[in-house]
């Protein structure tokens, strides 16, 4: 059985939503893990896990946790990287599936802006989510859950 596991403090309220409402649907564990308290719906299906502060603290207990078959909500390509080396599926709230074909130009790219960032250049941040990225996340979603 795939859990959804969320790599939940920098996931949009937007996407939690979404979220919440499949997993009530189609009866799947989905956990968010955060390092801040986060409300949840009463269900059954849906968990909150909250971890220490600190960096990546929330990104590598997800690794521990996640097995072959689940589902990782995240922006963050090496959290990505690592779930689909265990076997698991890596969505972003953007609606982009990580894969095993894509995640390495995924971590060049990530790797350059973070090195262009670094060294003072200004690459701005990623643009608003929007309703084609809602949708696109949504679809995605759905396709994956029916596939499970």
């Amino acid at each position: 059985m795939m859990n959804i596991w969320v790599d939940a403090d920098a996931c949009p309220v937007v996407i939690k939503e979404i979220l919440f409402r499949a997993a009530e649907r189609k009866g799947v564990t989905t956990t968010l893990v955060a390092n801040q308290f986060l409300r949840i719906p009463k269900s059954p299906h849906i968990h909150f896990l909250q971890v220490e502060s600190g960096f990546d603290i929330a990104d590598n207990e997800i690794v521990r946790r996640v097995q072959a078959g689940d589902l990782v909500i995240t922006s963050d390509i090496p959290l990505a990287a690592e779930a689909i080396e265990k076997g698991a599926l890596a969505l972003s709230p953007r609606g982009e599936l990580h894969t095993t074909e894509n995640i390495r130009g995924r971590l060049n790219i990530r790797d350059f802006m973070d090195t262009m960032r670094s060294s003072g250049v200004d690459t701005g941040g990623p643009p608003p989510l929007s309703q084609s990225d809602r949708q696109a996340f949504a679809n995605h979603l759905d396709r994956i859950l029916a596939k499970a």
